[in-house]
């Protein structure tokens, strides 16, 4: 049977007709009530066989709210079923081929739509914290404050171990200083130490000289001393040392030696020359009286003449002088001294 339809006018999908024997009716559709107000006018979408998904989301998938206390999902939601003709579901990708939604989809047409992880009020918490129920900020301000603490922490173990590492220096400076206090003090106390037995050798030595060393008098008064000027000498200069004493005072060896002059010698009077075994020679001038001779071998302290004034003199004394091996003369008081004896 012819239709009486025009040939322009070609069937419309969304009205009642026959395709392929089956006949379809028309409906409306609503997918959240809750969310959407109901479609009125000429929108309305064919209900089709066959072509539903009850994991298929396209369009309206996940509906989001943020609040206060994070992300709301659309888990609580029931899934929602979308109909589409079979001319324009032909057309259509794949959903799981889709960015971002693939990984929403599930083999299992009953499966349940994928929930988010977490709201954020849970970004950045462990699980451990996610099980307490701690609060992201708080949980940021509990790191942060733990972080802070982390750093004073380590500011204060460098800060100690500055401390430490000053207090040894000053300590080994310290230490150091003592040591140096010490050494000087210990090299003092050895150079005191050398000083007084070099000193105490030096006093032995003389005093061993001394007994075998003696003055040529025991009774005098120094009445002209070596290297006095003035013109009662021929030289300019006195050349001997004068011990001023009583006439006849017994005139002695001032050490062990040989005798090598006695007798008359000018301006010296009566002399003797005392030579010692290193060749120094003693000259006793202006002697009363000589005891003794030539080639005669004398000790310390044995008596060789008495004390007179005769020669060039002004009074009653004895002119020692001190000639070296060569004649040259020298200070008859520094050598006594040398000897250990005083004068």
């Amino acid at each position: 049977m012819a239709s009486n339809k025009p040939a322009s006018e070609a069937p419309s999908p969304f009205s009642t007709d026959s395709y392929g024997g089956a006949e379809r009716s028309v409906g409306e559709w609503n997918p959240t009530e809750d969310s959407i107000r109901p479609v009125r006018g000429r929108h309305r979408v064919a209900k089709q066989r066959g072509l539903a998904r009850s994991s298929t989301v396209l369009g309206v998938g996940v509906i989001a709210a943020v609040g206060a206390g994070g992300m709301a999902t659309a888990q609580d939601k029931a899934p929602v079923s979308i109909s589409l003709p079979d001319s324009i579901a032909d057309n259509l990708p794949d959903a799981k081929s889709l960015p971002g939604v693939g990984s929403f989809m599930s083999d299992d047409a009953e499966a349940a739509p994928v929930a988010a992880a977490a709201p954020l009020t849970t970004a950045g918490l462990t699980s451990a914290e996610a099980e307490q129920g701690t609060d992201a900020g708080e949980a940021l301000r509990a790191r942060i404050l733990q972080q802070a603490e982390q750093q004073q922490a380590s500011a204060d173990a460098e800060a100690k171990a500055a401390a430490e590492k000053a207090a040894a220096e000053k300590a080994a400076e310290e230490a150091k200083k003592q040591q140096d206090e010490a050494e000087a003090e210990a090299a003092a106390k050895k150079k005191a130490a050398e000083e007084a037995a070099k000193k105490k050798a030096e006093e032995e030595r003389l005093a061993k000289l001394a007994a075998s060393f003696s003055l040529p008098t025991s009774s005098y008064t120094i009445s002209s001393t070596y290297g006095q000027s003035g013109a009662m000498w021929s030289s300019g200069q006195h050349t001997g040392l004068d011990f001023a004493g009583a006439a006849g005072s017994p005139l002695k060896a001032v050490h062990s030696g040989t005798i090598t002059s006695a007798g008359w010698s000018g301006s010296y009077g009566y002399r003797t020359v005392l030579q010692l075994d290193d060749g120094t020679e003693i000259w006793y001038a202006h002697q009363s009286s000589i005891d003794v001779s030539v080639g005669q071998k004398v000790t310390t302290g044995e008596t060789i003449g008495r004390m007179g004034a005769t020669g060039n003199v002004t009074g009653v004394h004895l002119h020692m002088e001190v000639r070296t091996a060569g004649g040259s003369a020298m200070d008859p008081m520094a050598w006594l001294n040398s000897k250990g004896l005083s004068v």
